[in-house]
């Protein structure tokens, strides 16, 4: 039977691959990813039939008709995934693990499916996507020492880091790439101690953030600060990883970050206050090509004519 793993070509969706195939080998699957926001991969595989596909830390909303259609053509479909996903088909054919809780990431749900049994990995997962308090939570049962949650909070934020581009070639690695690296341990300290792709994406994290860090912000209101990047390869690469920081600096307030897409619009990457982990969602979905989960969402391609409109609205919707 033909597989598929499809999956985010961010942290999360590449360490709950890693723990769910180490658990489950599946050597043959055709690897499908992209760039963190390239979501609507069930369209590399919309003419498959009769089959095994798993899909990680894709937003089933945005693929509905996709997976819709892949159903219709007898495949069997293991879905896990923490973003809003609407209503969510009845059928035997897919098994879904979906879970919208802000302090939940896609790894975490597949730990919690092992039982725990590749935990660091999920824990790293969890600190790329700027659920400090969850990866910690996480690592209770692990008694890991302060050095090892460090080396894990540094593994997760550069292998998210990785995943920010508008298209493969702004990355450092390609996603199926790292992840094919990332598999080759089971031992995510090992990784650490003797990736050279690690060092290479820490070396390239600490030259994009040295830019990153003199941007002054764009707005400062009593919700929240945004934040604009010019169209630049480095401003893509970090937008993720610079958002979270900035959500950390300031935990009561929202952000927002806008970066060139030198075409007259605007990538957004929106963080609700991480001490009210709400809204991000509800903001970023009054415009075209926005989603995402309510502490953590973003906008595509925002019109240069609509970022007075965001801008209201940010401060209208976080004050609320």
């Amino acid at each position: 039977m033909t597989s598929f793993d499809i999956f985010n070509g961010d942290a999360d969706g590449i360490c709950a691959l890693h723990q769910l195939r180490m658990a489950e080998p599946r050597p043959d699957a055709t690897l499908i990813t992209g760039v963190k926001r390239d979501i609507k991969l069930l369209t590399k595989v919309q003419d498959a039939h009769q089959a095994q596909i798993t899909v990680l830390d894709i937003s089933m909303d945005s693929n509905r008709q996709e997976l819709d259609s892949l159903l219709t053509n007898g495949c069997t479909i293991f879905y896990a995934d923490h973003h809003f996903a609407g209503e969510i088909p009845t059928t035997k054919a897919l098994t879904a693990h979906i879970d919208p809780s802000p302090e939940v990431c896609t790894s975490l749900i597949i730990d919690r499916l092992l039982a725990g049994r590749y935990r660091p990995w999920a824990i790293a997962a969890a600190f790329g996507d700027n659920l400090h308090d969850a990866a910690r939570q996480a690592a209770t049962s692990l008694a890991l020492s302060e050095e090892q949650l460090t080396a894990l909070c540094e593994l997760g934020e550069l292998l998210n880091y990785n995943g920010y581009g508008g298209t493969i070639d702004d990355l450092h690695v390609a996603p199926a790439d790292l992840y094919r690296a990332v598999h080759d341990y089971e031992d995510p300290f090992a990784f650490c101690r003797q990736s050279k792709i690690l060092s290479m994406l820490r070396q390239g994290f600490a030259d994009d953030m040295s830019k990153a860090r003199e941007s002054e912000p764009l707005s400062v209101g009593t919700v929240g600060r945004i934040f604009r990047f010019p169209a630049a390869t480095w401003s893509r690469r970090v937008a993720g990883v610079f958002s979270n920081e900035k959500a950390r600096e300031k935990t009561n307030l929202a952000h927002a970050l806008l970066v060139d897409n030198g075409d007259n619009t605007f990538t957004v990457s929106v963080r609700a206050p991480l001490t009210n982990k709400t809204k991000a969602d509800t903001l970023c979905r009054r415009f075209p090509n926005g989603g995402g989960r309510a502490g953590a969402a973003g906008i595509n391609q925002l019109a240069a004519e609509l970022v007075d409109t965001f801008i209201r609205d940010f401060n209208e919707v976080f004050a609320s």
